[in-house]
């Protein structure tokens, strides 16, 4: 239930006019969404001391976060691990030379402005930038700056590559979320990658359930015409983000047959702990949804004030790993520089070389080496 701080603003324009909208439609609860410091601001979540410190941030980094995760928020609590994922930050400024505007090398591997080609049998499809909410945390914060209407051109020549190549068995829809779309585009192009034969799986990356779970309905059930070939992965990063509303959300794909997995991010002041991190995944795994990967940070621009070290990382996941069965311990995985692959962050695939920090990493995907410097350590 949205709190007291839900108020009526100016609308998102998102797919459609505002007056094809019903009072509780999604769209018109999202476009409640605070969409500045400023907003901010006005919802007491910051001080007006704060927003002429945070206009900077803002100038390079957008501001979105709906009024439902802003309720999660603890105001007693300035480190609040919702507070954190959500809310500008003056360190975001602190960048140290060592980042990235493409850290995981999609601009190396682009087919085209909506479509990445990586690995031989899958592909990325970006159909949008726009997201429910700017994690502060996003390796893409850059491209969220970009032109919403590249992407959209770019999508029927995307599907015409994917047709074209055999070998590709799996598109992954991310952006932006792909749930920002509306449903009849959404279920469009999911019914155009259902038509392709060699096209055996549909992945769908998104954070809605964790930012905006009112847009999981029966609609938008409906508009996926779901099968076995769909598979959605959320991004649930903290226990404190699965509340019932998720729950029963979750709940709902699962009971028309969508295969569920989850993605986190292992974050500095967030997640950074073993036993926070054991309550997530054993709480996803109550549910019904499989860990999937636990991401090292990627050194993109705005997000120093995330990152953990190598060395801290790996203590982390062994520590987390004797708290968790099984079938409930994620991947612990981080992206070859320059767009070499995810690789296990605990494997022979990654290797201190005697100098703390100095990392040989190998891709899967050439087999070739780098030499990587951890920016935490």
């Amino acid at each position: 239930m949205l709190d007291a701080r839900v108020t009526e603003g100016p609308l998102v324009s998102i797919d459609e006019p505002p007056k094809t909208r019903e009072p509780d439609d999604w769209k018109t609860r999202l476009g409640r969404s605070a969409t500045s410091v400023a907003a901010l601001v006005d919802r007491g979540v910051l001080s007006a001391a704060e927003l002429q410190l945070l206009d900077a941030v803002e100038s390079r980094h957008k501001t979105f976060v709906s009024d439902y995760y802003l309720s999660l928020i603890d105001p007693a609590d300035s480190n609040c691990p919702i507070r954190l994922q959500a809310i500008p930050d003056i360190n975001e400024l602190n960048d140290d030379g060592r980042i990235d505007p493409d850290p995981t090398g999609d601009n190396t591997h682009r087919v085209n402005q909506a479509l990445i080609h990586r690995y031989p049998n899958r592909v990325l499809l970006t159909p949008t930038h726009i997201c429910p909410m700017y994690c502060r945390y996003c390796f893409r914060k850059v491209a969220l700056n970009e032109g919403q209407i590249r992407y959209q051109k770019a999508v029927p020549a995307a599907l015409e590559y994917i047709a074209s190549k055999d070998q590709i068995r799996e598109v992954i829809l991310s952006g932006g979320d792909p749930l920002i779309l509306s449903n009849k585009r959404l279920g469009g192009l999911i019914d155009k990658l259902s038509s392709i034969k060699h096209v055996k799986r549909v992945r769908i990356h998104t954070r809605m359930p964790v930012t905006f779970p009112y847009r999981i309905d029966q609609q938008f059930i409906d508009a996926l015409g779901v099968s076995h070939r769909i598979y959605l992965v959320t991004h649930f990063n903290h226990p404190r983000e699965l509340t019932p509303l998720a729950e029963s959300k979750l709940e709902m794909m699962r009971n028309a047959g969508i295969s569920l997995a989850n993605q986190s991010v292992l974050l500095r002041g967030v997640n950074d702990r073993p036993e926070i991190l054991a309550e997530l995944y054993n709480h996803l795994a109550d549910v019904g949804v499989r860990p999937y990967y636990l991401h090292h940070l990627d050194p993109a621009p705005g997000t120093t004030h995330f990152r953990v070290s190598i060395q801290q990382g790996r203590t982390i996941y062994r520590d987390l790993l004797k708290l968790l069965a099984g079938p409930d311990r994620p991947r612990y995985v981080i992206e070859v520089p320059g767009g070499g692959g995810k690789v296990d962050v605990d494997s022979g695939a990654v290797i201190e070389m005697g100098q703390p920090g100095r990392y040989r990493m190998t891709s899967p995907l050439t087999g070739e080496s780098i030499v990587w410097l951890d920016p935490s350590a």
